[in-house]
């Protein structure tokens, strides 16, 4: 494998409105390929916005959904992945042939659509379908893979997309600034956010303490280093319909090192080289070839009653998951 460029992105969506939010995905994306970015990764539902889907109806959410491929939304991510020789990772709601609707995140390139992963977790909306699958491809010469959102806080998923073969694991969220039931959770008032620009030391202490940063440092890190993997996160940052989200996208080496960080109020996007040789160098190859799979094997697949349902679909938890 050559070294790679990788960019993760943040930036500001509208609710519902895709020519807004594509306008945006290729403006960042056209100036990451400026400064010899391979590949750019954009947040989960950053072509259609993601938190007002919760207020959806099956009809309104079916409107909104496209199927993939063949979209008007894939048309275009590929026209903007073709002009800018890029790759271009990003998310929106799918439906298929049967009325089925999913939360899909996509890469494509110059010729279209390269791989397609529906989430296994979703819960924004009682109508969503659960994927089945994970999902593996090459991408010049590495293997990728991708887990949105809460799949990533179920650790199987993070190991199993390992196993497979993903040494970059792209996890497009939209997260941190919600209630929970951990300490310290909680929104922020948007009120900082309007007031960036004049007071930006109290929106940043909200966004980095424990309602965001914090919180997210107790387990990203740890994907990446006991798996031995690229991570790139990808988070919106500003209003997100009624949310506020505090961006933060960040690219994560094998050592679960920090090495680009968006840092800004605002739209931005940070880049990274990834070098092959991290790869086996790092703690979680080693852990990974040391493990003793019959010891185990029977207990991580045994049978258990999910809850997923009964929380994902009880309208008074869907606002109170925290992904």
């Amino acid at each position: 494998m050559d070294k790679l460029k990788i960019s993760t992105a943040q930036f500001e969506n509208r609710s519902g409105d895709k020519e807004f939010n594509l306008s945006r995905i290729e403006s960042l994306a056209r100036a990451a390929a400026i400064k010899g970015s391979h590949v750019i990764a954009f947040h989960e539902c950053s072509v259609t916005g993601y938190s007002f889907a919760r207020h959806l109806s099956r009809e309104e959410m079916t409107d909104l959904a496209e199927f993939i491929p063949g979209g008007p939304s894939i048309e275009k991510l590929t026209k903007i992945a073709s002009k800018n020789s890029i790759y271009i990772l990003a998310g929106l709601f799918e439906k298929d042939e049967d009325g089925k609707l999913y939360k899909t995140y996509v890469c494509v390139d110059r010729n279209g659509l390269v791989a397609s992963y529906r989430k296994l977790h979703p819960f924004i909306n009682p109508f969503l379908t659960p994927g089945d699958k994970y999902c593996t491809f090459d991408l010049n010469g590495w293997k990728c893979g991708i887990l949105i959102c809460y799949d990533n806080n179920i650790i199987e998923n993070v190991r199993a997309t390992t196993l497979l073969g993903a040494n970059i694991i792209f996890m497009p969220h939209v997260t941190m600034c919600t209630p929970s039931t951990r300490p310290g959770a909680g929104f922020v008032d948007p009120k900082l956010w309007d007031n960036r620009e004049v007071d930006p030391t109290s929106l940043r202490l909200e966004f980095d303490g424990m309602k965001g940063r914090d919180w997210l440092m107790k387990w990203l890190p740890s994907r990446a280093y006991d798996n031995g993997i690229y991570v790139v996160f990808s988070n919106p940052i500003g209003m997100d319909d009624d949310q506020l989200k505090n961006g933060c996208s960040m690219i994560l080496d094998p050592f679960g090192d920090i090495i680009a960080e968006c840092r800004t109020l605002g739209d931005d996007f940070v880049s990274a080289i990834l070098t092959p040789e991290k790869l086996t160098q790092s703690g979680g190859h080693r852990y990974i070839m040391a493990r003793i799979p019959e010891l185990y094997k029977d207990i991580i697949g045994q049978p258990h009653i999910s809850e997923q349902k009964v929380i994902w679909l009880n309208p008074d938890k869907k606002e109170n998951i925290e992904s």
